[in-house]
């Protein structure tokens, strides 16, 4: 099983049924992908989906997460500020590394900064790259 910490917005797109990238929500539930996870990270989970959707549907994705078999709940004891563009960023590399996630799945380019560090090295790809893995 893969550990792989999920940006919010490729969070975001794999929610809904409709959408090509909900094989990853998908397979997250059926416990074929770890999700690895912050507390910092559940809470901008839960902030964002609110804003696109409503607190009810925050709150219940936020639960399911949590009651997930497959959760890798995290405390960074790292704090490794590798992304300098977007220091709020640095939660999910964070996340990763102290995680020891194998992947995190984002679209973002301020992690592309991250394929120039040569310690730690974390895989980023984007949800394309991963959906196609899949």
């Amino acid at each position: 099983m893969r550990t792989i910490v999920l940006d919010t917005n490729c969070l975001l797109v794999s929610l809904p049924s409709q959408s090509p990238f909900h094989k990853i929500w998908t397979e997250i539930l059926q416990g074929e992908i770890c999700l690895c996870i912050s507390n910092d990270i559940l809470e901008e989970y839960e902030e964002i989906i609110a804003l696109k959707t409503t607190a009810e549907i925050a709150k219940s994705v936020v639960k399911l997460i949590l009651s997930l078999p497959n959760l890798k709940k995290v405390t960074p004891t790292y704090i490794l500020n590798l992304i300098t563009i977007d220091i709020d960023d640095n939660k999910f590399v964070d996340c990763a590394f102290c995680g020891e996630a194998e992947i995190i799945v984002s679209n973002d380019a301020h992690f592309n900064v991250l394929k120039n560090v040569s310690f730690p090295k974390l895989s980023v790809v984007t949800i394309q790259e991963f959906i196609a893995s899949l």
